[in-house]
């Protein structure tokens, strides 16, 4: 019996990374395409509609909808791997409970809970972008006109890195068995709360960064990347490496030299 169990939890847990691997290699075969074609024609169409160009019909109200889906996908690819252990985890758990007869719940309940807080962000995240386009401080290639903005972002982004609110935040999205233990609820409704909590948890943990995107263009492939692989990383690597620190130094260092060095505006 007990091995069989084991061999069940195995499968269990195999489906969700296969349904996890799946949904994030969409969301970056997406991205990927397209940036590409925003790359070549300075327009993003997606949903069909296209976001961007220099008139200022291409950023009419109706263009909201599609922005909003534009950053939740970016937001599932970029936080995708970051969460993944976690959610394998949460599988795990239910599954040995169900075997135990204790209540459970499909892990889907769980991630929707995490991904509906990053899409309050997104949905945030693209009122913010339509409206500096607006006032003129992004550029048609969807990066900050103004330097002073630039080194802001960045300068802000690295003194969050030390704030005790980042410390908390992060220690939670490193802990993911803790979490578990302390934070477990009944039920889909609690299965979504918990998926909840520790979104509000990740997302007070990279919101930051994750504006820094407005710094070096919304559709900057490279620095989508980066983001995705340093998420992933405070989250896993050694607490004696203190990347958090580290990477609060190196964002604040570059936002001074963009403050002190870099023109005005940028065209």
């Amino acid at each position: 019996m007990e091995r069989l169990i084991e061999t069940l939890v195995h499968r269990d847990r195999l489906a969700v990374g296969f349904a996890l691997a799946g949904i994030g290699g969409v969301a970056w075969f997406y991205l990927i395409y397209e940036t590409e074609r925003f790359a070549a024609t300075g327009i993003c169409h997606c949903a069909s509609m296209a976001i961007g160009g220099p008139n200022l019909e291409a950023w009419a109200p109706q263009t909201l909808l599609p922005l909003f889906l534009m950053w939740v996908e970016m937001m599932v690819a970029m936080m995708l791997p970051a969460v993944a252990p976690l959610v394998l985890l949460f599988s795990k758990v239910a599954r040995s409970r169900a075997e135990r007869g204790q209540p459970h719940v499909p892990t889907i309940f769980f991630a929707s809970g995490y991904f509906a807080v990053w899409s309050v962000f997104s949905l945030g995240a693209a009122i913010a972008q339509w409206t500096l386009h607006g006032v003129a401080l992004l550029s048609p290639q969807m990066a900050a006109k103004s330097s002073i903005l630039c080194g802001l972002l960045f300068v802000s982004a690295g003194l969050f890195q030390f704030s005790p609110l980042k410390n908390l935040c992060l220690s939670h999205c490193r802990s993911p068995l803790a979490f578990l233990m302390t934070e477990w609820r009944d039920g889909p409704t609690g299965a979504f709360r918990m998926g909840w909590r520790h979104g509000l948890f990740c997302t007070a943990c990279c919101w930051l960064l994750m504006l820094l995107l407005f710094a070096v263009g919304v559709m900057n492939l490279l620095w989508i990347a980066l983001l995705a692989i340093f998420a992933l990383s405070e989250r896993v690597v050694p607490r004696r490496w203190h990347l958090a620190q580290v990477s609060g130094v190196v964002l604040v260092a570059l936002g001074t030299w963009i403050l002190l060095y870099s023109p005005p505006t940028a065209g």
